[in-house]
């Protein structure tokens, strides 16, 4: 019964997240040592696909959405990257179950709608923490959705409360370039390389 729990745990993980590397499933659910967690993953082959990329990366095949009621059909795809830096902030902040992964914020002032759509948002009461990956895109994409948020502030659409900003990013310049681009707000900047290579 516990086995069973434990598997529909993990594959709920993976319908919220997506894509999940071992070691992230590993201390999501607590699964103790690295052997114990390849274990646990290969008693689970059945509902699930791996791609080897330095790192077992997991997502859902067909049973195992069907499994826990998802639709989404997820692929060997160039942006599991993306999926996986956003997933090293999840766990850095502790897996807050206010997370939510890429949803609206609204801003309509009379007939002007604005709109802009974070990695992943939490709320708790009247305070936000807006989550960003910054991997493959142009940095004038990331201005321009900065400026969306300032704009966002203005417009009161935090509530009173401004916003704290949470970026990962890939090197230092494109950090001291998101640092640069966010000033006058709360903003924090991490690296993946501050993440990468646990578990491997």
């Amino acid at each position: 019964m516990r086995k069973l729990q434990r598997q529909e745990a993990i594959l709920l993980s993976l319908k919220k997240f997506d894509y999940l590397t071992r070691w992230q499933i590993q201390t999501i659910h607590n699964l103790k040592s690295d052997r114990n967690a390849q274990r646990i993953m290969k008693e689970m082959e059945e509902y699930v696909h791996v791609l080897k990329e330095g790192e077992n990366i997991y997502y859902l095949n067909a049973k195992g959405r069907e499994t826990v009621g998802s639709e989404k059909v997820r692929k060997k795809t160039t942006t599991v990257e993306h999926y996986i830096m956003r997933n090293y902030l999840y766990i850095a902040l502790g897996c807050p179950s206010e997370w939510k992964n890429e949803i609206e914020i609204i801003s309509i002032k009379q007939k002007d709608k604005l709109r802009c759509r974070p990695d992943a948002l939490i709320q708790k009461g009247s305070s936000y923490t807006v989550i960003e990956v910054d991997n493959m895109q142009k940095m004038n994409e990331n201005q321009n959705k900065i400026d969306k948020y300032r704009q966002l502030i203005l417009r009161s659409a935090f509530g009173l409360v401004s916003p704290r900003f949470i970026w990962i990013t890939r090197t230092e310049y494109r950090k001291k370039e998101l640092l640069k681009a966010c000033e006058g707000l709360k903003v924090e900047v991490y690296l993946l390389s501050d993440f990468k290579g646990k578990g491997r």
